[in-house]
């Protein structure tokens, strides 16, 4: 474990002492302490990036590359620890954090072998004797910001495409857990990665906008990438504006999931128990709303209301445990929120539907895994993100119906739905303004997909071949006298 800043190839604390607490949100107690870093130390982190960006970008891209594997290989040899270092920090079960860190692992993989494909373009001239080019090149210092909710493959998804492009970083990642990350990047280093290539710094919620406006200013600082929340989001794309930053924004979401009545309803339960559940429903792409044609309705929630009340709630101590808690008070509060708005406004809870405050078996944190019917537009778990494992069933009649209501949003993240009707999947999936679709699938992440939204969702794409290219910009190269 370790619970300092690393800047230029060393460990240190803040530059003022301070330090906050890292809490498993099981129990609340308290995990470590780390640096409450200033602009300061970001200023220092930047320093560190930009002076080794002349050197690194020369690196030949097959070195890179091997770096890249042999950091791979750290993070593998170690997936116990961090897998139990994510669940201590994050809450999630044991068996989802081994997970993780194999979903984070798999994203250097891809980087190591794209970064040797960073190809540009010969282009043919319009006159003779003359040689015409297109060329990748790295776009210098990305700063990364991370969200809370998968600490190390959200590290991992967004440092490892900077490497392999030639660029370098600085990071902050999320103040409930940064353990995680500051784990990795000492593999990281471990693998070889030169001094001032990975800058990480730590800040509690207070600081942590003294830490980003820092590189927000900074000319050096070319590209910002962000996961978290659309305000947020929002802000970074306003002040990154007078330093004319590339910006990557993967941000909130309103996932729907839509059943209808020519559906094969266990495997549509199956999905949306994968889709909905994972992290206890604290990831960005979870379905919000789930939509079922009124033909199936009944019998779809009677299917899904055995398999969530089976569920087992726990702390992640546990190897049974489905469900861990909340990452915080905050959280379980949203979620509290939600579920008394939508029962006041006329919906039933046919599971959950209250907080866990057994001493005994849960700490201050837990939730009950919720199914509510009779959801309606006007209820705030419709149009708020409520990031938890809370699922409201609305009934519909038609396709036009549906995918209207699916697409009443600011958002467009994912979204799901269940036919086997070839001609519908077809025209649902072309309707629905979402950047990523599953059709009869609820499980979508992978490193080898585009990975990103639309509309208030945000722009640009992590993983596969299109993730690398958003820290790639192109450089137009015209020869002339050649005849």
């Amino acid at each position: 474990m370790h619970t300092r800043n690393f800047v230029a190839g060393r460990w240190a604390g803040g530059s003022d002492g301070r330090v906050y607490a890292v809490r498993n949100p099981a129990d609340d107690s308290v995990v470590a302490e780390v640096p409450d870093s200033t602009a300061d130390d970001a200023r220092s982190a930047a320093d560190a990036a930009h002076a080794a960006f002349r050197t690194w970008r020369a690196v030949p891209a097959r070195q890179r590359a091997a770096i890249l594997r042999r950091w791979y290989d750290l993070v593998l040899a170690q997936r116990e620890t961090l897998g139990r270092l994510i669940s201590t920090e994050q809450g999630k079960p044991i068996a989802e954090g081994r997970g993780e860190v194999d979903y984070a692992a798999s994203y250097i993989a891809w980087f190591a072998e794209e970064a040797v494909r960073a190809n540009g373009d010969v282009i043919p001239a319009p006159v003779p004797g003359r040689r015409m080019l297109a060329v990748k090149e790295p776009v210098g210092v990305v700063a990364v910001i991370t969200p809370w909710n998968f600490p190390a493959a959200m590290i991992a998804r967004k440092i490892a495409p900077a490497l392999a492009a030639g660029c370098t970083v600085v990071a902050k990642p999320a103040e409930d857990t940064p353990l995680t990350s500051l784990a990795l990047v000492a593999l990281a280093a471990e693998a070889g990665v030169p001094p001032g290539v990975i800058n990480i710094v730590t800040a509690s919620r207070q600081r942590a906008p003294a830490v980003v406006d820092a590189w927000l200013a900074d000319e050096r600082v070319r590209k910002i990438s962000f996961t978290g929340s659309t305000p947020v989001g929002r802000h970074l794309a306003r002040e990154s504006a007078a330093t004319l930053k590339k910006l990557s924004l993967e941000l909130g979401g309103n996932a729907p999931f839509i059943v209808f009545d020519d559906a094969d309803l266990d495997a549509a339960v199956d999905g949306l128990m994968v889709a909905k559940f994972r992290n206890g429903g604290q990831t960005c792409v979870c379905p919000n709303r789930v939509y079922v044609q009124r033909g199936v309705h009944d019998v779809f929630v009677e299917k899904l209301a055995r398999r969530v009340a089976a569920l087992k709630v726990g702390p992640a101590s546990r190897d049974d445990s489905q469900i861990g808690p909340m990452i915080n008070a905050r959280a379980v509060e949203k979620i509290a929120r939600h579920v008394d708005d939508a029962v006041a406004r006329g919906a039933r809870v046919v599971v959950g539907g209250k907080r866990l405050r057994d001493a005994a078996a849960h700490g201050p944190n837990f939730y009950a895994p919720t199914v509510l019917v009779g959801a309606t537009p006007a209820m705030a778990l419709s149009c708020e993100e409520t990031f938890g494992p809370v699922v409201p069933v609305y009934a519909f009649d038609t396709e036009d119906e549906v995918v209207a209501l699916a697409n009443d949003t600011p958002y467009g993240l994912a979204a799901y739905f269940y036919t086997q009707h070839m001609a519908r999947a077809a025209r649902v999936a072309d309707a629905l303004e979402s950047g990523i679709v599953g059709i009869n699938e609820g499980a979508l992440a992978s490193e080898a997909a585009p990975f990103g939204g639309v509309k208030a969702s945000g722009y640009g794409r992590e993983g596969s071949v299109h993730g690398l290219d958003d820290y790639l910009h192109l450089k137009y190269l015209c020869e002339g006298r050649l005849a």
